[in-house]
């Protein structure tokens, strides 16, 4: 990995490689090599930073929307941080060129996948947080993400359920159902997994801190395959 590369494209100095390596490297790489020296995959840093994130952007809207309900910051914080926008951004820096993948993986388009960019950022993120602190992190979401998030961008942060429900109304497809399909999580920090399936075939995948939140996420992720 060209560190240097790297910290010009986000505009930062970075310093540990071994840590940034760990976050560009997929469990499918990790696997082909246990015989090897140890490589970390970046699933832990994944998980650091998912929560990063979620603070980081729910600070940015606090203090961008002085006016707003909670309940509106909620829904423009998931359109932030769905899986479709953390791709979006992973794409426009480049970060796929980055990522250590399997030879599997690599012949199967695992460079350009959504899911697999979205964590790719996610871990990015984790190790940012360890090098440089929630301050570091801060500086290169208001440098290289938020100038991305227009109002327009924003204004699609509206009830996603209701949306797509008028959406499917106007084309007459059929009945929207919603499914929680998993709780994770300790009592004090439960994770719910929700679906969104439209006449028979899911269409959307979402996870909250509730149930309205990962449905409010999956009718998100649902109403961009929807409007493709």
């Amino acid at each position: 990995m060209n560190l240097a590369e790297l910290g010009q494209t986000i505009g930062l100095s970075l310093q540990n490689e071994k840590l940034f390596l760990q976050a560009f490297t997929h469990t499918s790489f990790a696997h082909e090599r246990k015989g090897e020296r140890h490589q970390p995959d970046n699933e832990r840093l994944e998980f650091l930073g998912d929560a990063v994130l979620e603070l980081a952007v729910s600070e940015h809207l606090y203090h961008r929307f002085p006016h707003l309900k909670e309940g509106d910051l909620t829904r423009m914080r998931a359109r932030i941080v769905c899986e479709p926008s953390l791709a979006f951004f992973a794409k426009e820096l480049q970060f796929g060129k980055y990522v250590r993948l399997g030879k599997g993986e690599e012949r199967t388009g695992g460079r350009n996948r959504p899911a697999l960019l979205a964590d790719v950022f996610e871990a990015f993120i984790g190790a940012l947080f360890l090098e440089k602190g929630l301050d570091g992190v801060c500086k290169f979401m208001e440098s290289a993400i938020f100038p991305r998030i227009d109002e327009q961008w924003l204004a699609q942060a509206s009830d996603a359920k209701s949306r797509l429900q008028e959406a499917v109304q106007q084309e007459h497809l059929g009945l929207l159902e919603y499914q929680i399909v998993d709780v994770k999580g300790p009592a004090h920090d439960r994770q719910f997994v929700a679906e969104v399936w439209l006449a028979g075939e899911k269409i959307g995948r979402g996870t909250g801190r509730s149930k309205k939140e990962a449905e409010q996420r999956a009718a998100a992720e649902g109403l961009q395959r929807f409007q493709k």
